[in-house]
Order: C-alpha cells, then sequence, then structure tokens
C-alpha cells in the first residue's frame, strides 16, 4: 500500500526499491507500514528512549526547585508558575501535536518534539532570573507536549490495543523510573556542581534517541492535507491561560471578588465557549466535539484530569515538603520520595501485563481509583513532624493508584475510536490530564501560598510572646519569599517546617474529592473488549475494503 490512496512511507523509497519481502526487516517496515519482529523492537526502543528524555529532564530538576526559586529570588507563586507554565504550555501543544500526527509524519514530529524540548531545557539552565526560567520552561513544555502525545500515538499505530497494555505497563515503569533517578540525579548533581547542570542531563540521551528513531522507526503516512485550526488553538489556549493565571493569583494578588476575576475568570470562560462554536465548524478541529458523543472518551477525560491532579500536584509538593517541612536536602529527599514511584512502577508494569493476558481492563482501573483516593486521604495527614513510614507507606498507596489508572485510560480511548483519529484523540486525553494537573496545582499552590504566610505570621507572633529574641533572622521570610531552611536560626525553621508541613497537608487533603469524581467517572465506562489489531492494521485492513469495494463497483458498470 505504499503508493496507495491510503498513503506513502515516512522514507520514500527510490523506483528501484526492492519489494518489502526481500528488505532487511530491521531496516524498513513492509510496504503497508506494519512494523513486525526485529524492526518493531528496535522502533520501540528509540520511542522509549524518547519517552526517558522527556521524563528524565521534566523530573531532574524537581527536588532541585526550591533552591532553584531561592537562587533566583522567587516567592511562591514563581515557585508554581515554573512548574504551571511548563505544564500550560505541554497541554495547550499537546492537541496541535495530535492533531498533526493524523496529517503527517509521526516520525518527523517526534523528532522534532526531541530538539524543541532539549532546547528549552538547555535555554532554562541559563535563566538569570524567574521570569526567564518561565519563559525557557514554557519552550519546554511545547516540546514535552509533542513526547508524551506522540510516543502514546505511535505505540498505538504498531501494536494492537489487546498486547497494548503490556507496553503501556513499560511506559508507566519507564515514567516510574525516571521519577525516581531524575530526583536523586538532579539531587545529586545539584549539591555536587550546581544545579544549573540539570538542564543539560538530557541532551546526549535526546540525539541518540533522534538517530535511533531516523533508523527504525518507519511509518505509513496518510495522504491529506495539512490544516491547522490557528483560531482554535489561539482561543483554548488563550482561555485555559486565563483561568489557570487567575487560580494562581487569586486571593494574593487581588481579592477573589473584584475586577481582575471578572476579567480573567470571566474572559477565560467567554473564549472556551468561543472555541466549542470555533471547533464544531472548522473543518479540521483541534479538539473534534464529536469525540464527547463517545461516551469512553468523555469518561476517559473527566477521570484523566482527576488522576493528572494527583500525579503532578503529588510529585511538585512532595519535593517543598521534604525540604521545607523536614529539612531535607536535595538528594534526600529524592531518596524519600522512592515509595511513590515504587508503587506506580509495580502497578502500571503488573496491571500491564495483565490486561495484555487476560484482556480485562476496568477491574484494575476501578480498584485503582479508590486506591487513588485513599492515597489522597493518607496524604493529607502530613504534618512536619510525622512519621517517615506514614508518608513512605502514604506515598507508595497514591503511587500505586496513579499506576493503575494514568497509562490505561489513553489505552481504552484508543481501542474505541478509529485509527484515522487515534492521533487526535490520544492527545486529547494527554490534553485534559495535563490540563486537570495544571489546575490542580496552580489551585494547590494558591492555597498553600495563603496558608504558609497565615501559618508564619501565627508562629512568629506565638514566638515573639515566648522569646522575642528569637525572632532574630525573621527578615528572611518577608514577602512570602521561599526561604533556605539551612539559613535559618532554630526557632525560626521550627516555625517554617511546621507551616509547610501543615499547608502540604492540607492541600493534599482539598485536593482528594477529586478522586471521588474519577471513581464515578471510571465506573461509568463501557467495558468494551480491547481490540487485537494495531492502528496500521486496521488502516490497511479499510484501505483493503475500500479498494475491493471499488473494483466491485466498476465490474458492476
Amino acid at each position: 500500500m505504499a503508493q496507495t490512496a491510503a498513503g506513502t512511507a515516512d522514507d520514500t523509497s527510490a523506483p528501484n526499491t526492492p519489494p518489502a519481502d526481500r528488505r532487511p526487516s530491521a531496516a524498513r517496515a513492509p510496504g503497508d507500514g506494519i512494523l513486525t519482529g526485529r524492526a518493531k523492537r528496535l522502533a520501540l526502543t528509540g520511542l522509549f528512549l524518547s519517552m526517558a528524555v522527556s521524563m528524565l529532564s521534566m523530573t531532574v530538576v524537581g527536588t532541585s526547585m526550591p533552591i532553584i526559586i531561592a537562587d533566583l529570588r522567587g516567592d511562591q507563586a514563581a515557585f508554581t508558575w515554573v512548574i504551571t507554565a511548563t505544564m500550560l504550555a505541554s497541554a495547550i501543544s499537546t492537541p496541535i501535536w495530535g492533531k498533526l500526527a493524523d496529517l503527517t509524519s509521526k516520525k518527523v514530529l517526534l523528532q522534532l518534539s526531541l530538539i524543541v524540548f532539549t532546547l528549552g531545557s538547555a535555554l532554562a539552565g541559563m535563566a538569570q532570573d524567574p521570569g526567564m526560567l518561565i519563559a525557557f520552561r514554557v519552550l519546554q513544555g511545547i516540546g514535552a507536549g509533542g513526547l508524551g502525545a506522540l510516543g502514546q500515538i505511535v505505540l498505538a499505530e504498531i501494536i494492537s490495543p489487546r498486547e497494548r497494555g503490556k507496553y503501556m505497563g513499560i511506559m508507566g515503569a519507564i515514567m516510574a523510573v525516571s521519577t525516581v533517578g531524575g530526583p536523586l540525579l538532579g539531587g545529586a548533581i545539584t549539591d555536587s556542581i550546581g544545579w544549573r547542570w540539570n538542564f543539560y542531563v538530557a541532551a546526549p540521551i535526546a540525539l541518540i534517541a533522534i538517530v535511533v528513531l531516523q533508523q527504525t522507526l518507519h511509518l505509513v503516512t496518510e495522504k491529506r492535507k495539512v490544516k491547522i485550526d490557528y483560531l482554535g488553538a489561539a482561543l483554548i489556549s488563550t482561555g485555559f491561560a486565563s483561568l489557570l493565571i487567575w487560580v494562581t493569583l487569586g486571593g494574593t494578588q487581588f481579592d477573589w471578588w473584584s475586577w481582575q476575576t471578572l476579567l480573567m475568570a470571566g474572559g477565560g470562560a467567554v473564549l472556551l465557549a468561543i472555541a466549542v462554536f470555533v471547533e464544531l465548524r472548522v473543518e479540521e478541529p483541534l479538539l473534534p466535539m464529536h469525540l464527547f458523543a463517545n461516551r469512553t472518551f468523555t469518561m476517559a477525560v473527566i477521570a484523566s484530569i482527576a488522576v493528572g491532579l494527583a500525579m503532578f500536584g503529588t510529585s511538585v509538593f512532595l519535593g517543598q515538603y521534604m525540604q521545607l517541612a523536614r529539612g531535607k536536602t536535595p538528594t534526600e529527599s529524592g531518596l524519600l520520595t522512592i515509595p511513590m514511584m515504587a508503587g506506580l512502577l509495580l502497578t502500571s508494569t503488573l496491571v500491564g501485563q495483565l490486561i495484555s493476558r487476560f484482556g480485562k481492563w476496568k477491574r484494575y482501573m476501578v480498584a485503582g481509583s479508590f486506591i487513588l483516593l485513599a492515597g489522597l486521604v493518607m496524604m493529607g495527614q502530613l504534618r512536619y513532624d510525622t512519621s517517615l513510614w506514614y508518608v513512605g507507606v502514604s506515598m507508595f498507596v497514591l503511587g500505586a493508584g496513579v499506576g493503575m489508572c494514568m497509562q490505561n485510560l489513553v489505552l481504552v480511548v484508543q481501542n474505541t475510536v478509529s485509527p484515522h483519529q487515534i492521533g487526535v484523540a490520544s492527545s486529547s486525553v494527554t490534553f485534559f490530564r495535563t490540563i486537570g494537573g495544571t489546575a490542580g496545582m496552580s489551585a494547590m499552590g494558591a492555597v498553600l501560598s495563603h496558608q504558609i504566610v497565615n501559618y508564619i505570621s501565627d508562629g512568629l507572633s506565638a514566638l515573639a510572646k515566648s522569646d522575642p529574641a528569637a525572632l532574630a533572622g525573621a527578615e528572611a521570610l518577608k514577602g512570602g519569599a521561599i526561604p533556605k531552611i539551612a539559613e535559618l536560626t532554630a526557632p525560626i525553621r521550627e516555625v517554617v517546617e511546621s507551616a509547610y508541613g501543615h499547608g502540604i497537608g492540607n492541600v493534599f487533603l482539598v485536593a482528594s474529592p477529586v478522586a471521588l469524581v474519577a471513581i464515578i467517572a471510571i465506573m461509568l465506562i463501557p467495558n468494551i473488549p480491547l481490540g487485537t489489531k494495531s492502528a496500521s492494521q486496521q488502516r490497511a485492513e479499510l484501505a483493503r475494503e475500500a479498494s475491493s469495494a471499488e473494483h466491485g463497483a466498476a465490474a458492476t458498470r
């Protein structure tokens, strides 16, 4: 089918290229773009390398972020927005990458996203203030959006839904290993040669991934005219950005009931309403509204929002908890977060294997949503003096819940949509998961910032009454700036640790109701059996059926 109406290979061959069955399997996909045997394994290696680059670069700075923001003289709002800006850019760019994947070469897009991500990471390492860091993290987020969406799209292209559960588990395992190894590596780099090198560490892996993908990933690209929904992209990105900025700044920079709220929240809602109107009418919508008529897609989107909040919020605020509430170094902070990643690694791998073996998925996801709720409630009990054993068990439970749900939500959506819409459907689920995480992080950050100020103020007032002399050094806490714990005197340090311990525990408890939403949404997803054909196989079958129908119609004339 290499030269049929259905599509052409990513790497066009010369006219005298030998037939597909005489080409080396590692060098070429068959004419219909279906990878098998060694060719498939090598392509998967490049795919997983690209995922490892994304995850490593995103997590390597996690435990170092308090030190980074302190060195750049940022406050809690800057801390939140350094993370939020990356996730927002990732979320907004994700459906664009996904739409392009349905229209053009998936391999070229994957390589391009690697280049953009690596460039953004390198520039972030040169930042001199929080504003510069946020700007370069936006560029990093654009590349991350491509890597997150395209990895799952390419996997669907070459692996059937039934077999895909196993590989989704591997993707979850890569995420878990990177999330464990990243903070450990980042902590070690920060403690030894400085935090800026954290942003450069993944560049060699990115270069290797680009070369491996070029040599091994040979797919079919459909001949479709590329039409980008620029208006929809602008409306969706501006609308969500307005709402997220409002959530982040509301209650601190301005009152919740104010003209700023009316402008940001009201304006954002109006822009999103207009975006829906536009998406219903454009030829190639960025987010096709008809997908929401598919109950599996709609419920998976709702559940993904909740899972995203748990995953991203936890990864961000755990680093703060360990360093600002427990006084740990970045390296120690990375080591102490291993239980959460162990839970995610164990459950994502095990459940992926079970899904591929038995073809059953719903029981594991429903169980995972209940475990997610339990983990959030347990994390909500954290304080600065909570036993580290309890903290570890709580993290493990929460990680297990995330691991059982996260990747499998994409799997069940891919199983129910047309092979021609795998890209946009997969990226849409990832988009809403990231938006959920970003919005949740912004809200959690706003709540934490407000509570930290109050708890520290109360603590200092109590300290002034009991021991006025102990207030020496309290000026470091003015303006809401994130302090360097090691530089504080013992009495002030205890006030700060208590404030962050109590505040971070509270934000997890506030976030726990979203797990109830995930439970309901997952239970409402139809229990459709997993298919046994990859997206490329489905398209090849549809092309053969169309060709047969054309020949049949011609024969009857």
